[in-house]
C-alpha cells in the first residue's frame, strides 16, 4: 500500500477503535464529553512557566488508556503528526525570552525554555485527551452527545459532516492519484499540472458530495442525528464526571507533583 494511502486509512482507526468494548466505550459520550473538556480547561489554566503543575494530569490520559485498552503506538503516531504545529508555536520562546526563571542545580533556565516545555506538555495533554474522546466515543456518538449538550443541531451535524466528507475527498484524492501515477510513468508533475489536479478534485468532491446528501435525503434524513444505543445517563456517569473533576480541581489548586517531591526529600528518598 502506498505510503500516502496508509497514512489517509489511518484517519479511520479511531473510528475501528471506538467500536470496542471496554467500561471507558460504555459511558455516556455526554459524560466523556464534559470531563474532556473540564480536562483541557485545567491544563490551559496554567500560566505559561508552569511544568511541574501540569505533570498530575499526565494520570487522566493514562488512566482512560488503560481502562479503555486502546493501542498506545495508535495514537502515538496521531499525536507525532500534530507535533510539528505545536514545535513551531514555541520554538522561538527560548530565543525571545531569555530572562532566568529558575535553576535546575547549577544551570540557569530561562523564561522562553521553560514556556516552550509548557507548550509541548500541554499539546500533549489536551491532544491525548481529544484522541481518547474520539477513539471511545466516535464521531458519531460525539456529535449526538454534544448536541444534546446543548449545541445547536446545526453545528453538531456540520461537525459530523465535516469529518465524514473528509474520507470524500480523501476517496477522490486517491483515485486522481492512482491515475496521475499510471499516466506519468514516475515522471515528476509541475506546478501547473498539480493546479489542474486541485481544481478538478475540487469539482469531483463536490459532485459526489451531492450524490450523497440525495441518498441522504432518500433515506429519510431531516438534520437530526440518530443514533443505534439509546443515550442514558446513570450514576457511573455522574461519578466519572464528578471524580475526575474533583481531581482536576486539586491538581490545579495545589501543586501536587511539588508537593510529593517535598515529602519524598523530607523523608531522605
Amino acid at each position: 500500500m502506498p505510503s500516502g494511502m496508509a497514512q489517509y486509512r489511518e484517519v479511520g482507526e479511531l473510528d475501528e477503535l471506538a467500536r470496542m468494548d471496554s467500561p471507558v466505550h460504555r459511558l455516556d459520550a455526554r459524560a466523556q464529553a464534559l470531563t474532556t473538556m473540564a480536562f483541557i480547561l485545567a491544563v490551559m489554566s496554567y500560566s505559561r512557566y508552569e511544568v511541574s503543575g501540569l505533570m498530575p494530569l499526565l494520570i487522566y490520559p493514562v488512566v482512560l488508556i488503560a481502562a479503555g485498552k486502546l493501542p498506545v503506538g495508535v495514537l502515538l503516531r496521531k499525536l507525532a503528526m500534530a507535533a510539528p504545529f505545536a514545535l513551531f508555536v514555541g520554538i522561538f520562546n527560548p530565543l525571545l525570552d531569555r530572562h532566568v526563571v529558575a535553576t535546575v542545580g547549577s544551570f540557569p533556565v530561562s523564561g522562553g525554555w521553560l514556556s516552550f516545555a509548557s507548550i509541548m506538555v500541554r499539546f500533549t495533554l489536551t491532544v491525548s485527551a481529544a484522541l481518547i474522546l474520539v477513539s471511545c466515543t466516535g464521531i458519531h456518538r460525539l456529535c449526538a452527545g454534544l448536541e444534546r449538550l446543548g449545541m445547536p443541531r446545526v453545528f453538531a451535524v456540520q461537525l459530523l459532516f465535516l469529518y465524514r466528507y473528509f474520507f470524500v475527498i480523501g476517496d477522490e484524492g486517491l483515485r486522481m492519484r492512482r491515475s496521475v501515477e499510471i499516466r506519468s510513468a514516475g515522471s515528476a508533475m509541475g506546478l501547473a499540472v498539480y493546479g489542474h489536479l486541485i481544481g478538478n478534485l475540487l469539482v469531483r468532491a463536490m459532485d459526489r458530495a451531492q450524490r450523497i446528501y440525495r441518498a441522504m435525503v432518500a433515506r429519510g434524513f431531516d438534520g437530526e442525528i440518530r443514533t443505534l444505543n439509546r443515550m442514558a445517563w446513570g450514576w457511573r456517569e455522574t461519578g466519572f464526571v464528578v471524580g475526575w473533576a474533583v481531581f482536576f480541581l486539586v491538581a490545579r489548586v495545589w501543586n501536587l507533583a511539588e508537593r510529593l517531591g517535598a515529602q519524598l526529600m523530607g523523608s531522605g528518598l
